[in-house]
């Protein structure tokens, strides 16, 4: 058991870090990290969100998230302001030039993806989303079980027949 579950994530890891790598080239093209593509896509056609907000619908780490915001404002890619009343959080959205770079940038790297995929059809997409997301949920549950406090003991996953 414990020899498949590593050779799985072991071929999750190598999924990801080849795709980092195959999407790095379009993204390193355009002048930007990873991290800061995806901060631009995120922020694209919006008026823009707060820390939290993008924290959550990026995949960047909040130990990272307040330096990649610093380097986009220094592009004068991006522009923050303090949110209402709270001298803690801030609102972060596009500048005219940035907006300028996602309309560019954003399609360029879509395309190139979707390149990538050119020989997924509608059953491998289904394939992929279900295995994908049935791993995403199991991973939630075991962080919000181990938040609470509670022995966390993880689901145990049906035996393959």
């Amino acid at each position: 058991m414990g020899e498949r579950y590593l050779r799985s994530v072991r071929l999750l890891a190598e999924c990801m870090q080849g795709f980092e790598r195959f999407s790095g080239e379009s993204v390193r093209q355009c002048g930007l990290t990873h991290a800061q593509f995806d901060i631009i896509a995120t922020l694209g056609n919006t008026a823009g969100m707060t820390y939290k907000e993008l924290g959550e619908r990026t995949l960047i780490t909040k130990g990272t998230l307040t330096g990649v915001i610093d380097r986009l404002e220094q592009k004068g890619l991006v522009v923050r302001q303090r949110s209402g009343g709270d001298k803690r959080s801030f609102h972060v959205s596009l500048t005219e030039s940035g907006d300028a770079l996602f309309q560019q940038v954003f399609p360029t790297v879509i395309l190139h993806g979707k390149q990538l995929f050119a020989s997924y059809n509608d059953a491998d997409y289904d394939a992929i989303e279900l295995t994908l997301g049935k791993l995403k949920a199991l991973i939630a549950n075991a962080g919000a079980v181990a938040s609470v406090g509670a022995p966390s003991s993880p689901p145990q996953p049906k035996e393959d027949h």
